[in-house]
């Protein structure tokens, strides 16, 4: 597929998407508040700035844009849905970077450096509560959809929160095991994207077994997204993430990198069971990390997951240019820039 048309069609989407997703959010918060404040700078909306870096991605809301497109239903009919999606995404990330001492979000500073933890968990909640007014305000969806969605979304919601839960409580232990820790990124990041898919397949009116074909999805993708982001976290470049180089290991993140390395290297054990002092022993770390091995390993698990992805996909049966963007979009998740 020309990738020039599968891009034109994503900005098209996005364009529509974020005129509705900030008039939901203008409309019933002022910026003479601070909660207002602090919403607009967060979504990237202050001082007329606007590009990608400072908007994000929004990878979830453009999921549920394409799958409702490529499972046979209109488009424009899921974007308030979507802005549902988005808000919750953002809202966790607001907390995240609480819970992390985060200083950098999208190259800038986070809420909480600017405002303090105390306002920033108001304006957390506040993008909480937004999008459930979104959804429950949605007109072209049925009540029973709609209370359908909704469950989802919070379902959603719940498995973020408990994945966030035990990602903290990893920082806590010297040695996590595979099984544990994919378990715990299918709450963080994979409920939330699995959630993005099947609500597209649900606006579409699909049936349920395509419904969970386009869920199934979603889980496979956000897995693979997590490992993208672990590999991200210890060799990716603050110019290109946004976030401070080196973050994840100073913080003592039990990443998929750090499980694999811990168990081939009695020094990085040694490191990782002492309090983080400077930014040289990030170094050693990253050394240590690359003398076992890991990155390739991390790549191929990460390479696995794309595929697993992608034959889900296929299961769900997408249709024309949106089913083509969605397998362009995963592919380039995968190649994301380090």
């Amino acid at each position: 597929m020309n990738s020039t048309i599968v891009n034109h069609l994503s900005n098209e989407y996005l364009l529509v998407f974020e005129e509705r997703l900030r008039k939901l959010v203008m409309d019933s918060t002022t910026t003479t508040k601070l909660v207002g404040q602090m919403l607009h700078y967060h979504m990237g909306w202050d001082n007329g700035i606007e590009s990608d870096v400072v908007l994000g991605k929004r990878i979830r809301p453009l999921l549920t844009l394409l799958c409702t497109d490529a499972a046979g239903g209109y488009w424009r009919n899921a974007v308030t849905i979507a802005a549902a999606v988005e808000l919750i995404h953002n809202f966790s990330l607001i907390h995240d970077d609480i819970q992390d001492q985060s200083s950098l979000r999208r190259g800038r500073p986070t809420v909480w450096s600017l405002w303090g933890a105390e306002q920033a968990i108001n304006a957390g909640d506040a993008l909480f509560a937004h999008a459930h007014l979104v959804l429950q305000k949605e007109q072209t969806l049925s009540a029973e959809s709609k209370l359908d969605a909704l469950c989802l979304l919070d379902e959603a919601c719940l498995s973020l929160t408990e994945g966030q839960a035990a990602d903290i409580e990893f920082e806590k232990k010297n040695q996590i095991d595979l099984e544990t820790y994919m378990s715990m990124i299918e709450g963080k990041t994979a409920s939330l994207i699995a959630v993005s898919t099947e609500l597209g397949a649900l606006v579409s009116g699909a049936s349920s077994e395509q419904r969970m074909c386009y869920r199934d999805f979603g889980y496979a993708l956000g897995v693979a997204y997590q490992v993208r982001d672990d590999i991200l976290g210890v060799w990716g470049r603050s110019s290109k993430t946004g976030k401070p180089a080196g973050d994840d290991l100073r913080a003592r993140k039990k990443t998929l990198p750090i499980i694999l390395g811990l168990e081939r290297s009695d020094e990085l054990c040694a490191i990782y069971k002492k309090t983080p002092q400077n930014d040289d022993e990030v170094d050693v770390v990253i050394a240590l990390l690359e003398e076992t091995g890991v990155l390739e390993e991390v790549s191929n698990i990460e390479f696995d997951k794309v595929e697993i992805a992608l034959q889900k996909l296929s299961n769900a049966c997408p249709k024309g240019v949106a089913g083509d963007s969605l397998v362009s979009l995963v592919r380039q998740l995968l190649g994301r820039e380090s």
